[in-house]
């Protein structure tokens, strides 16, 4: 599939996606929503992926929904059909990806890009970088998973606070909450973004993707539940190529050389 809204490209392990529509502040329209989600997809098909990193160009990571988009089709939009057949795919995409996503928040990320944002694994974000949950400026609720991703990080009160008051939330506080794991000078970002997913594209993938998989599902686990989801995890882990690398490695008192099975 060619792509028109995003670039993307594959270096090193690392597949690199970045929303293209700068001059719209990276704003989604359907074919931007499809095309990010046929990306991700994409990236889990292709044994030679090991780390997704995700940006946007320009001044903005994105700025949500493209209104001027939906405004054009009133009468015929249904925004439930809207979410289920485009964000809601994308967002289920990027959660049971299992590959480490980091995000490279190089600007603002309100409404739907924020819930993208939040939908990567690891998140870096420029000094210039803001998060802002718009929706209730247009009287609706936060969609494109906010309400599963941002309690989770923040709290139910610092979530519903940036849900009522639409505030923009700048990157120190969004550090100071735990929306992002760093803040960087902003032409500092993809060099530190890269320097991040190296590592991780060489890194144990499967060890990796069971992990994100186990600490998603333990939410809604008791604790023994989890102990077991734990037990047969760590078993498919310990019959992985790597954990035999690993073992054999450390035995050896030398760096491994992950095959990512």
């Amino acid at each position: 599939m060619s792509y028109e809204t995003i670039l993307f490209d594959v270096a090193d392990g690392i597949a690199t996606i970045t929303l293209n529509r700068p001059e719209l502040l990276n704003a989604f329209n359907d074919q931007m929503i499809e095309e990010t989600t046929h990306a991700f997809k994409q990236a889990g098909r292709d044994d030679a992926v090991r780390c997704v990193l995700l940006t946007g160009n320009g001044r903005a990571f994105s700025s949500g929904q493209d209104l001027a988009d939906v405004t054009a089709r009133i009468g015929s939009f249904s925004i439930s059909e809207h979410l289920r057949h485009g964000y809601n795919r994308l967002i289920a995409t990027m959660i049971g990806l299992e590959k480490p996503i980091i995000g490279a928040i190089n600007g603002v990320a309100a409404g739907a890009g924020c819930g993208i944002a939040l939908a990567a694994d690891l998140r870096i974000a420029s000094d210039k970088a803001s998060f802002m949950l718009a929706f209730s400026k247009v009287g609706l609720i936060p969609d494109s998973g906010v309400n599963w991703l941002l309690p989770r990080l923040v709290g139910y009160a610092r979530a519903y606070e940036m849900a009522v008051t639409a505030d923009k939330i700048p990157a120190d506080k969004a550090y100071e909450w735990g929306i992002v794991n760093r803040v960087v000078p902003h032409e500092q970002l993809l060099e530190t973004a890269l320097a991040w997913a190296g590592p991780l594209a060489a890194g144990p993938t499967l060890a990796y993707g069971l992990t994100k998989r186990i600490m998603q599902k333990t939410w809604d686990m008791s604790l023994p539940e989890s102990l077991e989801y734990e037990a047969s995890l760590q078993e498919i882990a310990g019959r992985s190529q790597d954990n035999k690398e690993g073992v054999i490695a450390f035995l050896q008192k030398r760096a491994p050389n992950f095959s990512g099975k």
